[in-house]
């Protein structure tokens, strides 16, 4: 029965949202707390030049999460936000004044490769997309979309262990790029995936070549923004009685006689609960920031194997020379030293792969006059360690622009007027990470493994978020928070 319970959700990020949506729409009393000013969580939106320019996650896929999301909730998708899909999926980039575009229409990707790199490198490419659309439908139903298993459940809802060492779990998938592309343009562009959920190609397995096949599958660009599609989840979750509380910081998860018994706000108020959803870093929770009652109902992530953080720039300004697409990406010159640097020496290479989100870009579409652009390096999750210093803004600055006017961009207003986002900022906003915005690192065979699951080890503590099953990113971590409703509603007595 859910009449009377009493959910609170700590984090009103994507996941937090959706498991608010699905709560709410089965009857219970939901109130969402979010010590932001607003929703979103890392979808999050800074003002520079005096514009709103999004500074977290830019790239949407998986359409099929938020449609099934709303249904649920008795609404339509395509009625909440304006989507546009992109023909072209990313723009490329190198020093050596190479160019190569990825297009939704695969025939077309396939052609450009064999223009830029040779027949072969097409006919590889070609297969690749075969090898990765072949992963994607093994782990879809059987991992992504379902509560997390162990690697022996897992080979049992895959069907046998044929099909699962299919899925490439014990190579690299540097390794795996190697055997398939001699250009290594091709490898660096397509190695990329990896940092999507925060990791090295050089370390991360193989299987994660799906993540090319889910943004084959389709990107699209929101009108007004990731922001937009916050506001929408945060809508569809009133619309079925969920409740919201900004600027609430919760400060404490409260336990009695060994299960969850409510939150206590940095204020001192208390709210009870039936059940907490935490929609925050699990690092949190095993840190004892929310006390010392869920500090054992997971398992601590070890610096070591935290993900990636980032240096970010939210900048407006003219742009000359490369034309910009939606998604950019200039590569540096040594790929596999980038993420030794990050991972190994704990710096910032000194010719970073640098990210641009050109978000009023559609496809080759010129804007007139200055325009709002997100730019972006990988750095060591090391933002609890130092404090920030921005006396090295001005050196890594320089290092940036000097590699974007070397692949062939130039910002007419370099970063000036730009606001920049440092690990330590990033450790500020979502506390315990060290600044790492994916959660653990996968880095082995076993790292998906590895991270918590909805139900936590302590009585009516369910989790979400992109630090726990399925992964990071804003589809995977919508997936984590209907798992967490889903194991929670079937956790209630005489449940449906």
């Amino acid at each position: 029965m859910t009449e009377g319970k009493r959910v609170v959700i700590i984090g009103a990020g994507a996941g937090g949202l959706a498991a608010a949506s699905d709560l709410a729409h089965a009857g219970l009393n939901v109130t969402v707390v979010e010590r932001a000013a607003c929703e979103g969580g890392k979808m999050r939106q800074i003002e520079a030049g005096g514009v709103l320019i999004d500074a977290g996650p830019t790239v949407f896929t998986m359409r099929w999460v938020f449609e099934a999301l709303f249904e649920n909730g008795g609404r339509k998708f395509s009625e909440a936000l304006d989507l546009t899909p992109a023909s072209i999926l990313a723009r490329h980039a190198w020093r050596d004044g190479s160019q190569l575009d990825l297009h939704a229409d695969i025939a077309a990707s396939a052609e450009a490769i064999g223009t830029f790199a040779g027949a072969q490198q097409a006919r590889a490419y070609l297969q690749f997309v075969a090898e990765c659309r072949d992963i994607h439908d093994t782990l879809k139903d059987s991992f992504m979309a379902a509560q997390k298993p162990t690697a022996p459940g897992l080979v049992l809802r895959v069907g046998d262990l044929r099909s699962m060492l299919r899925t490439r779990p014990f190579d690299t998938y540097w390794s795996m790029l190697k055997q398939r592309f001699a250009d290594p343009r091709l490898r660096q562009l397509f190695g990329r995936y990896a940092t999507y959920v925060g990791s090295s190609p050089f370390k991360a397995p193989a299987t994660l070549m799906l993540i090319a096949h889910v943004e084959q599958e389709g990107v699209w660009m929101v009108d007004g923004g990731m922001r937009a599609l916050a506001r929408a989840l945060r809508h569809l979750a009133e619309s079925s009685g969920a409740k919201f509380r900004f600027g609430a910081d919760a400060e404490q998860i409260l336990v009695r006689g060994g299960r969850v018994s409510g939150v206590r706000l940095r204020t001192g108020e208390e709210l009870p609960a039936d059940a907490v959803v935490f929609n925050g870093d699990t690092a949190a929770l095993g840190d004892g920031l929310l006390g010392d009652g869920p500090r054992q109902a997971v398992d601590r992530t070890p610096r070591s194997q935290r993900s990636l953080s980032a240096v970010t720039w939210c900048v407006k300004t003219r742009t000359r020379g490369l034309p910009l697409s939606y998604h950019n990406v200039m590569f540096g010159e040594d790929y596999e030293d980038e993420f030794n640097a990050v991972f190994k020496r704990r710096t910032i290479s000194h010719r970073p792969t640098v990210y641009v989100c050109a978000q009023d870009r559609r496809d080759n579409a010129q804007p007139e006059g200055p325009e709002r652009l997100l730019m972006l390096v990988n750095a060591p999750p090391d933002g609890d360690r130092t404090a920030a210093s921005r006396e090295d803004d001005g050196p890594m600055e320089e290092c940036v622009l000097s590699h974007l006017s070397a692949c062939g961009l130039t910002l007419d207003g370099g970063l000036g007027q730009s606001v920049i986002t440092t690990p330590q900022d990033f450790h500020a906003l979502f506390p315990a990470t060290g600044g790492a915005l994916y959660g653990r690192a996968n880095h082995s065979s076993m790292a998906s493994f590895a991270r918590a699951g909805s139900r936590a080890g302590l009585e009516g503590l369910y989790l979400a978020g992109g630090s726990v099953h399925p992964g990071p990113g804003v589809p995977m971590a919508t997936l984590s928070g209907r798992l967490a409703a889903a194991r929670l509603l079937s956790d209630l007595p005489n449940a449906r």
